[in-house]
């Protein structure tokens, strides 16, 4: 009797976990914005403070919020507007997706080498960071997606030339295909898991962290490429019916 009791906030946290990932996801949370206060996020969804906090707690170790003691939760990422817009919604057409992931291709693979050749040890403390945070949202069974698309942002960053990481944060955390990954593999057991991204990270991180630029640039356009053909099938099963 009293195992059933003690699930049922887990239960109740990710659902709450779900629905404030996908807004911010998708919208209409953006980076920066401060996520409403517990009270009313307790009001919305009809749970406990208990299982708010919870939620809050599973998304911060997912890197996808950071709390500020006496003031609020706010959404992780640059808060400034970008001059530079993409419509990278994942509502958008399979060429759009793909166009995207394209872009990628080509910005992030070099973003990488230079990230081997110039990256410093603050560098590899938040890469690492943004790594753990994805591992921790894919072992919780979260949405991926943000964390996924911060630990890019981390390794654009550490190439130190502005303007990677520019275009990346403009793209925003819907240009990440792991967003369709769970779906597809689920239809497909030949689609790769979320373990293979894992893996496919880890082989860039590692690239980086021996400051080997070709490895590094080829780990990252495999990854990358490799996203392009998961997000290219996560559209097979539906239009099979």
């Amino acid at each position: 009797m009293q195992s059933p009791h003690r699930s049922q906030p887990r239960n109740l946290s990710m659902g709450v976990v779900d629905a404030l990932s996908h807004r911010i996801r998708i919208g209409p949370l953006r980076a920066g914005d401060k996520l409403p206060t517990e009270a009313e996020i307790m009001s919305e969804f009809g749970v406990s403070r208990t299982v708010v906090r919870e939620a809050l707690s599973r998304l911060q170790a997912a890197g996808m919020v950071r709390s500020r003691r006496g003031v609020g939760t706010f959404v992780v990422g640059a808060s400034r507007a970008k001059p530079f817009l993409v419509d990278s919604s994942p509502d958008d057409s399979l060429p759009q997706a793909l166009a995207l992931i394209e872009l990628r291709i080509g910005l992030e693979s070099e973003a990488a080498a230079l990230a081997a050749q110039r990256r410093d040890g603050a560098d590899l403390e938040a890469i690492a960071g943004a790594l753990n945070a994805f591992r921790s949202a894919m072992a919780q069974g979260m949405d991926t997606a943000v964390p996924d698309f911060q630990l890019h942002l981390e390794i654009s960053r550490a190439a130190h030339s502005p303007h990677y990481a520019a275009v990346l944060e403009a793209l925003g955390p819907a240009c990440v295909p792991t967003a369709f990954l769970k779906a597809a593999a689920g239809e497909d057991p030949g689609i790769a898991t979320s373990d293979q991204v894992l893996l496919e990270h880890r082989r860039i991180v590692d690239a980086i962290a021996q400051q080997d630029a070709d490895a590094a640039r080829a780990a990252m356009r495999t990854h990358l490429v490799n996203g392009r053909e998961r997000r290219r099938a996560s559209e097979l099963p539906q239009r099979a019916r």
